[in-house]
């Protein structure tokens, strides 16, 4: 949790200008010790949504706050769901009604799979527009994952994702920006991020539209954004979810695919993922999972968490105790972290 300058030192004037968190004694005084309401709008296929629940969860219950933190899972209208996933969101996720009218201090939204190039046609799309426009109002901040950051890109600053000219797969090493960020704060400068998807944003589409880049790859990919006033929408490329044998899970099925005939080409291993030996392995069939998952590393777990505790704390301090308000009286809306 942050620091109180209750002391006419320098060294506060310091760390907050390197991007450390540091109150005021009067924004110390004025904070309410509660819990933390964090809505998750899980837009994931069949395969995936209970992996992908679990692994934002174990992000959020893996931060070191001083608020307990309930989360209120919750999907839309316009995915394709079978009948035992459609039961499971019926009885044990909220409504976005429900989740509307209690009110949330921040939202976490992840990727979905879609067919359609043009993202504004798919049948997800006017749901996902209602919530934008409900958390835009009321909600402190918006973290996007992967295809949620995409459509919310186009949304919000009619930014259009590129297709790549192969998949980006595998892990990558990355780079923090040089200037400091809260969400930048005690993290590695350099450090690796999983990727997996069919189509990028760049650096230049961003900045046009006056998005901050925060993280991105030693190749120029990006990883984070941050929306012009630094806080309301925080946009991922990358997975810092995934557990460490996620990619190999998502290699499994590719391979079954090409097996079963739905994928002409046999699948290319991810990059910079496996050692020479767990290689070595992977193109055996069946898949000797149990030795290849010997060999692998989870080498992006630990800065993920620590850019989503900078994110929970950078909620707490400036949401209001009013669910239904983004922030705390006097603190500006286009500029929220006084920067």
């Amino acid at each position: 949790m942050p620091l109180v300058a209750h002391l006419d030192l320098p060294t506060f004037a310091d760390m907050r200008r390197q991007g450390e968190a540091v109150l005021t004694l009067e924004q110390a005084l004025r904070q309410d010790i509660r819990e933390l309401h964090i809505g998750f709008l899980n837009m994931m296929p069949d395969a995936a949504l209970r992996t992908t629940e679990r692994q934002f969860f174990k992000l959020l219950g893996g931060c070191n706050q001083i608020a307990q933190i309930y989360v209120h899972p919750f999907s839309i209208p316009g995915l394709e769901r079978n009948p035992e996933t459609q039961d499971y969101i019926q009885t044990r996720y909220e409504t976005f009604e429900h989740v509307r009218q209690v009110g949330m201090d921040a939202l976490i939204i992840t990727g979905a799979n879609v067919a359609n190039p043009n993202l504004n046609q798919e049948p997800l799309w006017e749901p996902l527009q209602q919530v934008i426009a409900w958390a835009d109002r009321e909600v402190t901040s918006i973290l996007c994952s992967c295809l949620a950051t995409h459509a919310l890109l186009k949304s919000l600053y009619n930014i259009d994702r590129q297709p790549l000219t192969r998949k980006r797969w595998g892990v990558y090493p990355h780079r923090c920006a040089r200037s400091p960020h809260p969400l930048l704060r005690n993290i590695n400068t350099r450090f690796d991020v999983p990727h997996s998807r069919h189509n990028e944003v760049t650096r230049e589409q961003l900045e046009a539209a006056g998005l901050q880049v925060l993280i991105e790859s030693l190749e120029g990919d990006v990883h984070v954004a941050v929306s012009p006033d630094g806080l309301r929408f925080v946009f991922f490329q990358g997975h810092p979810e995934y557990d460490f044998n996620s990619l190999l899970k998502e290699y499994k099925r590719e391979v079954l695919r090409h097996r079963n005939g739905d994928r002409s080409q046999t699948p290319p291993l991810p990059e910079n993922y496996l050692q020479p030996a767990e290689a070595e392995l992977a193109i055996q069939f069946p898949l000797p999972e149990e030795q290849i998952e010997a060999g692998l590393d989870n080498t992006w777990g630990d800065t993920g968490k620590a850019i989503f505790n900078n994110w929970l704390g950078l909620v707490y301090r400036l949401t209001h105790v009013d669910r239904h308000r983004p922030f705390v009286d006097g603190v500006d809306p286009a500029n929220p972290l006084n920067q």
